[in-house]
């Protein structure tokens, strides 16, 4: 019982030292505050989509409003083999919108990630440097270009990552979405605030076409589903740390949709989790190892603890420890991407290492399906 004990204090000790230090590096992320420059920037937008029919109209009416010169705006939808109306609803939309340079491709698969391949059929045509991914499933903010030209402008980065958050329902599972979420944003600034920057969402990511091309592009990550934003961001992290920037400026916020369905929630995250074992940041990969213990290790000392071999206060406590400085981490977040609506996550503290912990597991050895496909871990 004791050398349980001691173990689990050292997870939850080593645990806790890695989230305080997100939480030193999220405080020295300074917000950006707009300029009054005139726009400059000419941005491609690249739209990968497969059965988004209900998705595709709420996406291009918000960037319909862009507050931003039209004529510095292309924007590209490449059509991954859907089987809904979508094809039609983006065939509308030009029509409707003939004022804005709209391209409608069919993605040609080449490699194991259609994401990917999508991205890359449409680099080639695109007229403009600097290429902006979003999701089919989002809602951009009017000044979410115009913002991204002024930091491009006075900080001439290469890559810029932006935050993505859910627009959510009043709900329990849509609130433990994004808790889950918040924390993912949290280290995603956090990692950038103490130099070992390794997350980034594809939802909200931009980068030149020079720069794409300097760091090879998505060679060498294809064998993965997806990674199109995290792996190709470790990849220009290797090449030119200093010229991959996070932006933290509530304009550039992309909001997307949550699920719905408890069984794509979990595909979902099995999908990305996918992902880690291609990192090419040790600490991507240490954080990674921590977190999943110590979710871990919370569910099997609850099962301990109810066969008398644990102390049920050493369980608490480790729980205590791991609730606060994740609450220390969550708060930064919140204040930042929901201007510091009310939330108190304990429900969802309870559960989420359960959900972590199968998650985490399953990905390390099950399959995952996407979009009505089967991938392969």
């Amino acid at each position: 019982m004791e050398l349980i004990s001691i173990v689990l204090l050292i997870i939850v000790a080593v645990y806790a030292v890695f989230i305080l230090q997100l939480i030193f590096g999220f405080n020295k992320i300074n917000s950006f505050e707009g300029t009054n420059a005139t726009p400059k920037t000419a941005f491609t937008i690249v739209i990968p989509f497969r059965n988004e029919e209900k998705n595709l109209p709420k996406l291009l009416h918000s960037i319909s409003q862009l507050n931003y010169p039209h004529q510095l705006i292309e924007i590209i939808m490449v059509d991954d083999f859907s089987t809904d109306t979508s094809e039609r609803v983006c065939i509308k939309w030009r029509l409707d919108y003939e004022h804005l340079d709209t391209t409608l491709l069919e993605n040609l698969r080449l490699s194991y990630s259609p994401k990917k391949d999508a991205i890359a059929r449409a680099m080639p045509i695109a007229k403009h440097d600097w290429i902006v991914t979003t999701d089919a499933d989002c809602i951009v903010n009017p000044n979410w270009l115009l913002t991204s030209d002024h930091y491009i402008q006075k900080n001439t980065p290469f890559m810029i990552v932006g935050a993505v958050v859910y627009k959510a329902k009043n709900n329990w599972f849509h609130h433990f979405q994004q808790l889950d979420l918040m924390s993912l944003q949290g280290t995603t600034i956090g990692s950038f605030g103490i130099g070992k920057p390794f997350m980034c969402n594809g939802a909200n990511f931009a980068y030149t076409k020079n720069f794409f091309t300097e760091i090879g592009g998505f060679g060498g990550i294809n064998d993965k589903a997806s990674g199109d934003d995290v792996l190709l961001l470790q990849k220009a992290i290797r090449v030119n740390k200093e010229k991959v920037h996070y932006l933290k400026n509530t304009d550039v916020i992309v909001k997307t949709k949550p699920e719905n369905d408890l069984a794509k929630l979990f595909m979902q995250r099995v999908r990305w989790a996918s992902k880690t074992s291609s990192y090419s940041s040790s600490y991507a990969k240490s954080l990674a190892v921590i977190v999943l213990l110590m979710n871990l290790s919370l569910v099997i000392g609850a099962l301990l603890s109810m066969l008398c071999y644990l102390e049920y206060k050493i369980l608490l406590s480790t729980f205590i420890i791991k609730y606060v400085v994740d609450y220390l981490l969550l708060y930064k977040s919140n204040t930042y991407l929901r201007n510091g609506k009310f939330f108190v996550p304990i429900a969802s503290s309870v559960l989420y290492p359960v959900f972590s912990s199968l998650v985490g597991i399953y990905s390390l050895f099950g399959n995952f399906y996407w979009k009505g496909r089967k991938f392969s871990n």
